[in-house]
């Protein structure tokens, strides 16, 4: 009977032990994959993602600002997905949010204007010194820690007020304190009165003690009052938005900065011939300069690009050179009206400086004054642009690593400065791309810093008299060498995306271009500086049927303008890079080598292969000659990059030159 009742047990228990298991572990897992339900705190949670792990947060405003911010960038440079864009919306029609930038990170005790500071101000003065307030300290406004503490710190305005006064009416600065405190009254509003007159209503200005004209004699006072509103806490967003956020000094009657306000009247009178009047301005708020818009065809396979060549303008008006009517004032502005006028009759969808935007020559020594106005005409009608200096524009003051930095803060600016490591500032390529989704890579824009001077003497004065002009150096040729490299090559000539999207548009591509054997190759290329190589003078090559030189256009007499000095950029960078190494061994991937800096000569000679093109002068502000008009080149890519054709346009809106570069009706290049 035991060994019965024990026998029962053990079957039970050999029945009973897989149940129990399978059962107990389905407990589990409900547990832990169902029931518990951790609490994350008022901190993030983070999930097991598909690749990384992802930070989620709980704060719905941080989402939205999260999401706003990361918009994709369709900039130059930038490749993104087409899959999240509108249907119907063009890939590089897309507006993107302005770079976000953490005011808080700032410094508040550097005079730096270009800063997008919406940190207010809460006190200004004005002190004159006899000596440059740069020794020591000199001459620094009183203050203690404790006003240091509430108010900021003492920021010097750098750019002497009475610069174009003469040593003997001394250094006159402006200086402000920048704070982030919640509990100081901030500037909201600046003006400028003579002695007896005062703002109202009174309680809420301050007026600087000292005058903005204080050393300059015959002339009369001229002070400064700012009115302080409320606290950075009291006030409302739109009221933040409008305090005074920066103060900087503007020289000459031309507008002021991108975002600045000039106040009248000026604190310098000008003197003709002596000296210009000078403009304190300012700034509400922060005004972020709009970004270009990618470089890209149009749909029908065609880019535009405008060269401008040699403005020379100076922190006056300036002064006509060599033309044929007569008074001939404010040649600035007559070249700037020219440019607009142009602009509007050839409508390009790029515009290219080619160097010497500033005169030099003593003339443009307030370089951020006279920066502010050469692209005026372009900015305005939202033009992207692209810019290589010149040799005049290293004679001003400040360098060209300060002057590239100014323009890529103007509006729709393009330009870069280049790697560190290779001469010169300004050495960048752009990239021209399809108008179809794919943003084919169709046409290779390379700029180069074809340098200033090469040698010169000091003189007796402490001024610099240059005696040899510069060259590009092996470092550059380097440079270009790599880049080209890294080009991919495409199927040409190229056929777009979404035909059938787009209805019959895309069809006319077979009437457009001759047929011909594809190729996988590089995109054509153009070249950009400002200083010509010696083989732009070389004998040009000869038309095998009418034994006629390829060369077109006008040669003026201004001599040879290339440097002496050479490191072999056309034999070992130009003549190097080719579209392909297999199929096309022959033909060179730059077409074209534009330059500037010779006013009067503006020919096109096909050297070697490779065409060497000159802007001619543009500008009523540098040298020209009698009888020739004034002019800019255009160069028209069809073909969505296969086809370039040039042509220059004249101050009496004529067309001449015009000419085919490259691709369906040039010249015919001679195989290996």
């Amino acid at each position: 009977m035991a060994y019965t009742f024990f026998r029962f047990l053990r079957s039970i228990r050999s029945v009973c032990a897989p149940v129990t298991t399978v059962i107990g572990f389905t407990c589990l897992l409900l547990f832990v994959f169902i029931l518990y339900q951790p609490s994350f705190g008022p901190g993030l949670s983070q999930r097991l993602g598909w690749q990384s792990w992802d930070d989620i947060s709980f704060d719905n405003n941080l989402a939205t600002s999260n999401s706003n911010n990361a918009s994709t960038d369709v900039g130059q440079g930038q490749d993104s997905s087409n899959s999240d864009l509108p249907e119907g919306v063009d890939w590089w029609n897309v507006t993107t949010s302005q770079d976000s930038v953490d005011s808080a990170s700032l410094p508040l005790d550097v005079w730096a204007p270009l800063l997008p500071h919406d940190t207010g101000l809460s006190e200004i003065t004005v002190v004159r010194c006899l000596v440059n307030p740069n020794v020591a300290g000199i001459c620094a406004p009183d203050t203690t820690a404790e006003q240091d503490s509430i108010k900021g710190n003492w920021v010097r305005l750098e750019k002497n007020m009475n610069y174009e006064n003469g040593y003997l009416s001394g250094y006159l600065h402006l200086y402000y304190r920048r704070t982030r405190r919640q509990d100081v009254n901030l500037i909201t509003n600046i003006r400028l009165l003579p002695p007896r007159e005062e703002p109202a209503p009174l309680d809420s200005w301050t007026k600087v003690e000292t005058s903005l004209r204080a050393g300059v004699y015959g002339v009369p006072p001229l002070y400064l009052w700012y009115q302080t509103g409320k606290t950075a806490s009291e006030m409302s967003s739109d009221e933040k938005s409008n305090i005074i956020t920066e103060l900087d000094l503007h020289f000459g009657n031309d507008d002021p900065w991108y975002g600045f306000h000039k106040l009248r009247p000026p604190t310098t009178i000008a003197e003709p011939g002596r000296k210009e009047n000078s403009f304190l301005i300012y700034r509400r708020g922060v005004h972020v300069a709009p970004k270009a818009p990618p470089l890209h065809f149009s749909r029908d396979g065609r880019f535009k690009i405008m060269q401008v060549a040699d403005l020379h303008y100076s922190v006056s008006i300036g002064e006509c050179r060599d033309v044929r009517f007569s008074p001939c004032t404010g040649s600035d502005n007559l070249t700037n009206s020219l440019l607009g006028r142009v602009l509007d009759l050839e409508k390009p969808d790029m515009v290219i400086f080619t160097g010497d935007q500033l005169n030099g020559q003593g003339t443009s020594w307030d370089p951020k004054s006279v920066l502010a106005k050469f692209a005026k005409a372009v900015t305005e009608r939202q033009i992207p642009w692209a810019a290589v200096f010149g040799n005049h524009d290293s004679e001003n003051g400040l360098g060209r690593e300060e002057q590239m930095k100014l323009m890529q803060a103007l509006p729709y600016s393009l330009v870069e400065p280049g790697p560190k490591d290779v001469s010169g500032v300004g050495n960048y390529v752009l990239k021209v791309k399809s108008a179809d989704p794919s943003k084919t890579h169709l046409l290779t824009l390379y700029f180069l810093d074809s340098g200033s001077y090469s040698d010169g003497q000091w003189t007796f004065w402490g001024t610099f008299k240059p005696t040899a002009l510069d060259w590009m150096r092996q470092d550059q040729i380097d440079w270009f060498l790599q880049e080209s490299a890294s080009i991919s090559p495409i199927e040409r000539p190229f056929t777009p995306d979404g035909a059938k999207d787009l209805g019959g548009l895309w069809t006319r591509q077979s009437d457009q271009m001759t047929p011909e054997s594809r190729k996988l190759a590089k995109p054509n290329a153009m070249m950009f500086f400002h200083i010509p190589l010696q083989e732009a003078y070389a004998n040009p090559d000869i038309d095998p049927a009418t034994k006629r030189p390829y060369d077109v256009g006008l040669k003026g007499n201004e001599g040879h303008g290339a440097a002496k000095g050479n490191d072999g950029f056309y034999e070992k960078a130009v003549l190097v890079a080719m579209e392909s190494d297999h199929v096309t061994k022959n033909t060179k991937e730059v077409k074209v080598v534009a330059n500037g800096h010779c006013h009067i000569t503006e020919n096109c000679r096909r050297v070697a292969g490779v065409w060497n093109c000159f802007g001619g002068g543009g500008s009523y502000s540098g040298y020209g000659k009698v009888g020739f008009d004034r002019r800019f080149r255009i160069y028209q890519i069809e073909d969505y990059g296969e086809t370039i054709r040039t042509w220059k346009r004249t101050e009496q809106e004529d067309v001449v030159g015009e000419q085919v570069l490259a691709g369906r009706g040039a010249p015919a290049l001679r195989r290996a």
